[in-house]
């Protein structure tokens, strides 16, 4: 099947900013000629991690802090954004020595994906960290995060963890579990 070929852009303008994120306004015409608007978020263009700290064979940690955007607390993976001049590995390292005081010795790329691509631009790489050693770095999280180690045969009970609801985190449970079975096959 050939590619469709992506919509002429007509006419950008910048709608709104902060320190994170550009909103614009794009006009498109669509190979058939029919001309639209969209809105889309423009991310930093970095991209960001996310990591599945594997404490043992058998634990995984997780980390309980606020979202904002749902103002509650939420347990998920530690994640962040890479920084300038950072490669996805080294963010997703200093990420874990940040949130939950280890690195990894070993980092497994899961996949890159997306969140409602429809309208945002930012991707984030997802990783499994194995043989975990004790190392902190000063964070920049307003509070101390809690860290809750998680018996890896207990996935069903996560998911059902009214407070484990983050679409990257549920994702890179279950690429990491799909990994782990794949692993003990060979």
């Amino acid at each position: 099947m050939a590619q469709k070929q992506v919509p002429k852009i007509l006419a950008r303008q910048l709608v709104a900013e902060s320190r994170l994120l550009r909103i614009e306004s794009i006009d498109l015409q669509f190979s058939n000629g029919e001309e639209r608007r969209y809105e889309r978020v423009q991310g930093s263009g970095r991209g960001a991690v996310l990591v599945v700290p594997m404490l043992d064979d058998k634990t995984m940690l997780l980390v309980r802090e606020y979202a904002a955007g749902l103002h509650n607390y939420q347990l998920g993976f530690p994640k962040g954004l890479i920084d300038p001049g950072e490669t996805p590995a080294i963010a997703a390292n200093r990420e874990l020595r940040e949130e939950i005081g280890y690195g990894a010795e070993r980092l497994i790329e899961l996949k890159s994906v997306t969140m409602a691509p429809a309208f945002f631009s930012a991707s984030m790489t997802l990783f499994i960290g194995q043989k975990l050693y004790p190392e902190r770095l000063e964070g920049d999280e307003p509070e101390p995060l809690e860290i809750v180690p998680w018996p890896i045969d207990q996935v069903d009970e996560l998911l059902a963890q009214p407070d484990f609801t983050e679409a990257r985190s549920v994702a890179a449970l279950l690429l990491m579990q799909r990994w782990l079975q794949a692993e003990e096959r060979i």
